[in-house]
């Protein structure tokens, strides 16, 4: 059977995502400032001149790796919001869902050699501001979800929980990668359970007589 042959955009699209995968890779096995461009070139199987017909260069390769996370995410909060249940089954699979997604999350590496290019670089810290801010709107909207879903007030601003939730993820995540052992996962999990039971499903603590809605 005669293969078909692709067209200039299909392989264009696939070099792309050769180029992009290699990037991801080395970039958090060696980091960024280590990586040149000719490694990622040669790790996808092409030319220095074929990754700048694709790319600007490192940092604008770099915020598109960060922009499809941060796709990823999202599909994965949405579908998270649209399951149902009970209070007590949706706050299990909430406590389920971050525990994987900070035990797991392999893009993590890449976030922080952004936040170090952003601090030395202003056009970089812009375009970075951006894919932050949609990560605290789709955490916010998460969180409004929950709080419309199970009848319960936010005992602050979605958008101040977000960043609260944000930070963190971002916190554990960066613990962990520096040094495992200090982070177990099941660590990880009482962390989250006592956010999720303290703060997003309004669970008393021990010895309280009220809700923390205030």
């Amino acid at each position: 059977m005669k293969r078909e042959r692709q067209t200039h955009a299909q392989r264009r699209e696939q070099t792309r995502e050769r180029l992009l995968e290699a990037a991801r890779k080395m970039f958090v096995k060696k980091g960024l400032a280590a990586t040149s461009v000719e490694d990622i070139a040669e790790a996808a199987g092409y030319t220095r001149g074929a990754f700048y017909s694709n790319f600007g260069g490192k940092p604008e390769l770099l915020i598109e790796l960060l922009r499809r996370d941060n796709n990823r995410a999202r599909e994965n909060l949405q579908a998270l919001m649209e399951e149902g249940g009970t209070s007590a089954e949706m706050k299990a699979r909430d406590i389920a869902y971050f525990s994987q997604y900070l035990r797991d999350h392999d893009c993590f590496p890449l976030w922080v050699e952004a936040q170090l290019l952003a601090c030395r670089d202003t056009e970089f810290q812009e375009r970075l501001s951006v894919l932050r801010h949609e990560k605290l709107d789709q955490f916010s909207a998460y969180i409004c979800t929950l709080s419309e879903r199970g009848g319960r007030p936010l005992p602050m601003q979605a958008d101040a929980l977000a960043l609260g939730l944000v930070s963190l993820c971002d916190g554990v995540q960066f613990s962990r990668m520096c040094d495992p052992q200090t982070v177990s996962d099941k660590g990880m999990q009482t962390v989250l359970a006592g956010l999720f039971s303290w703060v997003l499903y309004m669970t008393r603590r021990p010895g309280c007589t009220k809700p923390l809605t205030r």
